[in-house]
């Protein structure tokens, strides 16, 4: 596996409690990487730290083999929206724009003219199933196809890196099997890795690792044939 991002080492406390004790992980290209955990674990601080959201006490956060995790304000930032991907568990998406304006939104940020922007962020709707709803606001829109526009989102910059935070966390099982199904394939087919934090064990399951976390460390380290 040819190492994407990777974390050595990391720390990270609060006060007396220790939130990751020395954890070492890494995500290669089309790789998708579960973090399951109970509450408390440190599973989210994990992401939010390979995310570059959270600054470590401790270890280093790589990108491509350059270190991330000292880096001002700024270029974290910049770095977040060009080469990281986010899909939240409620979409987060902006409820005045339509579904093609909320996807292109990242280009646009970037400096992307909003005409292009719209352009490059319509490919991702077919993919993703969702022609004839281009302009559609998310109020108008199921909570299936409000993630999948999230999706969508988070892949139209063309990321390294794809972070997902519980995004079926507010969905049936139904709908959540079909959005975890479509995410794991688009991220892999784009050539992003995907790191994924869930409490669900079927949805961890579409991913070709799981990473069990306890008391900041990691429990266990499971790894799957993903078709």
């Amino acid at each position: 596996m040819s190492t994407v991002l990777a974390g050595h080492g990391l720390i990270k406390k609060y006060g007396s409690t220790t939130a990751l004790a020395g954890v070492d992980v890494e995500v290669g290209a089309r790789d998708s990487l579960a973090i399951m955990g109970p509450s408390g674990s440190g599973k989210s601080t994990l992401l939010h730290t390979l995310a570059g959201i959270i600054r470590p006490d401790g270890g280093q956060v790589l990108l491509r083999g350059e270190r991330i995790d000292q880096l001002g304000e700024n270029r974290l930032s910049a770095l977040r929206r060009k080469r990281f991907g986010f899909v939240f568990q409620f979409g987060q998406l902006l409820p005045e724009l339509p579904a093609e304006e909320n996807v292109a939104l990242p280009l646009m940020l970037e400096g992307v003219p909003r005409k292009e922007a719209v352009k490059r962020a319509r490919r991702w709707f077919s993919p993703l199933g969702l022609e004839g709803l281009e302009q559609r606001r998310p109020g108008q829109l199921s909570g299936g196809q409000a993630q999948r526009v999230a999706i969508a989102r988070a892949l139209a910059v063309e990321p390294d890196v794809v972070f997902a935070d519980e995004p079926t966390g507010a969905l049936d099982q139904a709908t959540s099997t079909e959005v975890i199904q479509l995410l794991t394939f688009v991220t892999r087919d784009s050539g992003a890795a995907l790191v994924m934090v869930t409490h669900d064990a079927d949805v961890a399951a579409h991913c070709g690792r799981i990473l069990q976390v306890r008391d900041g460390r990691i429990h266990s380290h499971d790894q799957y044939t993903v078709a």
